[in-house]
């Protein structure tokens, strides 16, 4: 889409609706798919034509929503819709907000996000080309229930639509239904809706009753039927919802099939419109990636791997791993069964591998933790490598302190480090060891106490178990054959 201003392009978006068949305390435009909010969506799309204005009506949950839409467009101006119910009330209160505006409105559904702004330019082109009053967008569907019915006369013009509640049997059986977009020109818009009524079943402002009053005023009317009836599906139950959310993944993830991303089960992959992905990524099968994941050339991703708000460098490899706001850096590794929480670090060539957790932590150059750990509020340099079972105790009760490992270290297996403490380039450690105070460069760290064996403890303090029984045959056995050695002395 071009980038330039279009000043006589004003959208409204109608949002203020309460949604009762989700059953949520939620606003219905607010439940997300593919990473954003539904009313996200239509946002994007709308930015995407570079209108001079964008408007969006806000009703319940009028904070929550407002806030949820400048978060995502700052640029737009939300309009409060009063206590008149009505989607024609709705755009008639938005259209007080640009009193000098004379171009076309557009008008788009908060509840449907599939609609893209190629589908939109396209409604526009043909309404401008038409020169019509109002140009509204349709779709032809095998069961159209819960939409609204275009009704064409005989000439085939656009007569007037029916919602679903007002229906009869006859109307009710036709299948062009009404998207919920529209192209209006504003002055016929603003004649048309100071005379439109509330006389239906609703009790509503119907913006649909506009296009019947230009029909009677002998304006132009026509319907741009969309290629792709789907583009059109609104969201009004948590069913549709998800309807909604697989097909905006299928076109996603095919999306990015296209430019160079191998993805060897799309049914399974799910990709928030949010994320980027360079070519020559593979995605294996159960891989989420989600909100702003950016992934470099050459990394392959999964199998049953979740990036949240993750980076990961070229040439990475991250399998079943749970991350979110981590960075892995270039030709590393992770996993399996690895878990990455926020602030987690690797440098290039790093391995972070099974069952480790890693938080808030900087992991060096060509640095290992491959297995059986806890990394947190630490720093380890370059070419580390930590035993299995390293713990970084960073946690007092009180406060949390950093642990620092430095270039070169290696450790033995089962060391816990007690925070605050540092450990010198090249150092290295013993198994079992509890790292309590700092360790210059280059040292050995031990912490071994004598072992102390107590004979006869399992026979004297658990008698009567299969333990003791053991122990006793086995003391038996060694008394035979220390009697039998000096027998034969």
């Amino acid at each position: 889409m071009s980038n330039e201003l279009d000043t006589s392009l004003a959208v409204v978006i109608l949002a203020a609706g309460q949604g009762t068949r989700m059953r949520s305390s939620l606003p219905k435009v607010l439940h997300r798919i593919g990473g954003r909010p539904l009313v996200g969506h239509v946002l994007d799309a709308a930015r995407d034509l570079a209108p001079g204005h964008v408007l969006v009506v806000v009703r319940h949950e009028r904070d929550q929503v407002a806030d949820a839409v400048t978060g995502i467009s700052p640029e737009v101006v939300v309009v409060d819709q009063d206590e008149i119910p009505g989607t024609g009330r709705a755009v008639e209160i938005a259209l007080q907000s640009v009193p000098d505006f004379d171009g076309d409105v557009l008008v788009l559904s908060g509840d449907v996000p599939l609609l893209d702004a190629g589908a939109l330019a396209s409604l526009l082109a043909d309404h401008r080309a038409s020169r019509a009053a109002i140009t509204l967008l349709s779709a032809v569907l095998e069961d159209g229930a819960g939409y609204g019915r275009i009704i064409r006369g005989t000439d085939g013009a656009v007569e007037r639509i029916v919602e679903q509640k007002d229906a009869t049997a006859a109307e009710a059986a036709v299948t062009e239904i009404n998207a919920g977009v529209y192209v209006f020109r504003a002055a016929a818009l603003r004649t048309h809706l100071a005379v439109v009524g509330t006389d239906n079943a609703q009790g509503e402002k119907y913006l649909t009753d506009v296009v019947a009053l230009a029909r009677a005023a002998g304006q132009a009317v026509t319907a741009s039927v969309v290629a792709d009836a789907s583009l059109t599906l609104g969201v009004n139950d948590r069913a549709q919802l998800a309807e909604v959310g697989r097909l905006l993944n299928a076109r996603t993830v095919r999306r990015w099939q296209l430019e160079g991303v191998t993805i060897q089960d799309p049914a399974t992959t799910w990709i928030d419109v949010t994320a980027t992905l360079a070519p020559d990524v593979t995605v294996l099968p159960n891989t989420h990636i989600l909100r702003a994941t950016a992934v470099a050339a050459g990394a392959t991703l999964g199998p049953d791997t979740t990036l949240e708000d993750c980076e990961v460098g070229e040439g990475a490899t991250v399998r079943r791993t749970d991350a979110t706001l981590a960075v892995i850096g270039a030709g590393a590794t992770v996993g399996p069964f690895a878990y990455l929480r926020p602030g987690a670090t690797l440098a290039a060539g790093a391995k972070v591998g099974t069952f480790v957790e890693v938080k808030n932590s900087t992991i060096g150059e060509d640095s290992k933790v491959p297995h059986l750990s806890y990394i947190g509020d630490t720093t380890i340099g370059r070419g580390v490598n930590l035993g299995a079972g390293a713990i970084t105790a960073n946690y007092d009760d009180i406060a949390k302190h950093r642990t620092e490992i430095g270039d070169e270290v290696h450790s033995g297996s089962h060391n816990v480090f007690v925070a605050p403490v540092r450990i010198g380039d090249g150092a290295k450690t013993g198994a079992g060891a509890v790292i309590r105070k700092d360790v210059p460069a280059g040292a050995l760290a031990l912490s071994v106490a004598p072992q102390r064996n107590v004979e006869g403890w399992v026979e004297n303090h658990r008698p009567g178990t299969a333990a003791a029984d053991a122990a006793a045959r086995a003391r038996s056995a060694q008394e035979q054959g220390d009697g039998a050695q000096e027998a034969h002395g």
